[in-house]
């Protein structure tokens, strides 16, 4: 095909004046990524250790926690790396790498977000039952699914985009997102096709399922008692804030990729590093602040550290 090209690597040209401010790109990039390591690992850490939150919503929090730090370790050690490199390039191969974590773990997020809500309609509106169906094989299996759905399914397009030719060998991007097809000489039918079917696989439906789900349980608490209505509340807004955060950061890489052309170069830089920044920070500082035993936990770890 015309103008196609033979290349093993990608230049990812999305960094803004790097020259001048690479030490301070650096400087801030590795302090968010150490804190959101620090942040994540810290309340899996109090979940693993202390019996009374060995509970399915507990066990879900873990997850996405620490589904938060992998989706960083493979976007910042590579980024920061960058910011120190003369040339910011990366291989074809681990170019779709990153993608496909990158994209697997958003999936995983959906989907635990799409358990946690599950689990907190049984919890609220058939309290009776929650043992019997909230069992722990039963959370394994939504755990398992969690992350060998959206595995599975950016596998099969990863597989059907590797092969395809590469008509640029440079992109406007710091990171490997689906900025990668502008990249390609053009994109097939099944291709397209593929990538709208996983999409609704691993996000729609499981947005949707969320947004029934929590519809149902704010119905059922509205006709409950205040008690019902107060345990709802306490239970459910840092699930939903969580939600509404990680939507933002679908929603700012769907605008990066279809609408970037249309922004300055300052402007794509900062809604991407906002879809890999704020998002992992978030999750730890909100479940740590409105989740009363992780809370009071967190509050007894800084007393043995203060006394030590």
């Amino acid at each position: 095909m015309d103008g196609e090209v033979n290349q093993t690597y990608i230049t990812l040209e999305g960094h803004v004046e790097l020259d001048k401010f690479r030490y301070l790109y650096f400087t801030v990039m590795l302090a968010a990524y150490v804190c959101i390591v620090v942040c994540n690992l810290t309340i899996v850490y109090l979940i693993w250790t202390h019996r009374n939150l060995h509970e399915p919503m507990y066990v879900f929090i873990a997850a996405l926690l620490l589904n938060s730090v992998v989706f960083s370790t493979n976007i910042y050690p590579k980024l920061l790396s960058d910011f120190l490199s003369e040339k910011q390039i990366v291989s074809y191969s681990a170019c779709y790498l990153q993608f496909f974590l990158f994209y697997s773990l958003s999936g995983s997020e959906f989907l635990l977000l799409a358990a946690m809500a599950y689990d907190r309609y049984v919890s609220i509106c058939k309290p009776l039952q929650y043992a019997t169906i909230m069992g722990r094989n039963t959370v394994s299996i939504y755990l398992s699914l969690a992350w060998l759905v959206p595995a599975s399914v950016l596998a099969v397009q990863v597989v059907l985009s590797s092969n395809m030719k590469l008509c640029k060998s440079k992109f406007q991007g710091i990171f490997c997102n689906n900025s990668i097809y502008s990249a390609h000489c053009l994109n097939s039918e099944v291709h397209v096709v593929f990538g709208a079917v996983a999409l609704v696989m691993i996000g729609f439906f499981p947005l949707l399922f969320i947004v029934f789900t929590y519809t149902r349980i704010f119905i059922i608490s509205y006709r409950s008692s205040k008690e019902v209505r107060k345990k709802a509340a306490q239970t459910c807004l840092p699930h939903l804030l969580v939600l509404i955060s990680f939507s933002c950061l679908c929603a700012f890489d769907v605008i990066i990729v279809r609408l970037g052309s249309n922004f300055t170069k300052l402007v794509r830089l900062i809604m991407t590093l906002q879809a890999v920044l704020y998002h992992p920070l978030f999750n730890p500082i909100i479940y740590g602040l409105k989740m009363k035993e992780i809370s009071k936990q967190l509050k007894r770890l800084f007393s043995q550290a203060k006394v030590l």
